[in-house]
């Protein structure tokens, strides 16, 4: 990677916007001042992180990047969504610095493991008593004209509760056994709101992470094969059950039986993603308003369309490489923070995963958002939160384990070489 990501990040935020300006008839100005905007933004907060050693220099760039993508989309789709994605992305700088500020001059995190599960409690048990239904699952809280998904707001709770237990196990302080299977309850019932509130996917997102986890953390493989059991027996039933995962999965199967109706969605995404061929219809170009909700669950294929499959390959990379920085703070982080970091870059991961290959009918469709990129501000806001305390991690850890003597050892240290 460049001595100066941020160049590559200029350089897209230019070519995006400049070619949605040329291309979209008529010329429309205000399609620059948004590209302006986000440019300014990212650079003030790139120079933060730079100048003050706020750690590792490239999380933020690649989520930045990813951003730039999602609002050029947005805003060649519906500008005013593209300008209110704007206007979450400044929200989501702004929590995301004071997530990192907060996580890295306290450290009492790890001893507010039931303070995580309670607040997450209470926001479920408000979800199914004030929450309205959109697209089958009942998960968005509505205050007049701004909607919370408090399922977004619950995933960082979530990351932060499982970590402590699993920080405990690796510095061999479980005193009781039992620990492990209590944790392990109150990930089901975690799971159990999230399927009274129909939030399939979500469900998915949460237990495939504490496996993950598990497999990583846990010293035997009893537990491990239980859940794995668990999620396999769960899947079946649900599958032999419920009408809409049977849906689903049909459609996953053969999305042309009914291409019309039923599998419109998965078959129009296709559609796209065939049209753009390898280098894409160009931006502006497509008609990516064919393709239902592509401003949140399908906007990968709109991209795939106008930029090709080339330009999904771009997307894949980017997340692979935000993945792999994850990691590789994980490294060097001991301890709670360890714990943490893996829990939200695999979050990251998984939840790139199952909708990408949601859409591209890798896998059965499942209504998650798209990290970075979609259109929505409780998803953009909690990830760009997530985001923080990954940064804040990366900064504790060098402080930890690099010496500020050296100038060649500070160079290192911020870009989390271990």
């Amino acid at each position: 990677m460049t001595k100066h990501p941020i160049i590559l990040f200029i350089i897209t935020n230019i070519l995006a916007f400049g070619l949605i300006f040329f291309y979209l008839q008529p010329h429309d100005t205000y399609i620059l001042i948004a590209g302006a905007v986000v440019l300014s933004m990212s650079l003030i907060t790139y120079f933060c992180i730079s100048h003050f050693r706020w750690g590792d220099r490239y999380l933020f760039i690649i989520a930045s990047m990813l951003v730039v993508l999602g609002v050029a989309m947005l805003c060649r789709i519906n500008y005013t969504i593209g300008v209110k994605q704007i206007v979450w992305y400044a929200i989501g700088i702004i929590l995301f610095t004071i997530s990192y500020m907060l996580y890295a001059h306290f450290h009492f995190w790890r001893n507010l493991q039931w303070t995580y599960f309670g607040a997450s409690v209470i926001l479920f048990i408000l979800t199914l008593i004030l929450g309205q239904r959109r697209g089958g699952a009942t998960n968005w809280i509505i205050f007049g004209p701004i909607s919370v998904q408090p399922s977004e707001i619950i995933k960082v709770l979530f990351a932060m509760f499982i970590s402590c237990g699993f920080a405990r196990q690796t510095e061999k302080r479980y005193h009781e056994i039992k620990e492990k299977y209590i944790i392990n309850a109150c990930v089901a019932i975690f799971c159990g709101f999230l399927i009274l509130q129909r939030e399939w996917g979500s469900t998915v997102v949460f237990y495939i992470t504490y496996l993950i986890m598990l497999f990583i953390y846990s010293d035997g493989w009893g537990l491990i094969s239980l859940n794995a059991a668990a999620l396999c027996a769960m899947s079946a039933l649900a599958v032999k059950f419920v009408a809409h995962i049977q849906t689903r999965v049909g459609n996953w199967l053969n999305p042309f039986a009914d291409p019309s109706n039923l599998g419109y969605q998965t078959t129009q995404s296709l559609f796209a993603i065939a049209t753009g061929g390898f280098f894409g219809t160009g931006l502006g170009l497509g008609h990516p308003v064919f393709i239902p909700e592509v401003h949140s669950d399908f906007i990968f294929s709109a991209i795939c369309e106008e930029m090709g499959v080339l330009g999904g390959f771009a997307i894949i990379l980017l997340f692979m490489v935000l993945v792999y920085r994850g990691y590789k703070i994980c490294i060097i982080a001991q301890g709670y923070d360890k714990c943490v970091a893996t829990c939200i870059t695999t979050i990251f991961g998984i939840q790139t995963f199952i909708i990408i290959g949601g859409v591209v009918n890798f896998i059965p469709l499942t209504g998650i958002t798209l990290p970075f990129i979609s259109y929505g501000g409780s998803s953009l806001t909690t990830t760009f939160i997530s985001l923080g305390l990954l940064q804040a991690i990366s900064r504790n850890a060098q402080l930890k384990y690099y010496s500020p003597s050296s100038q060649a050892t500070d160079d290192n240290a911020s870009e989390v070489t271990p």
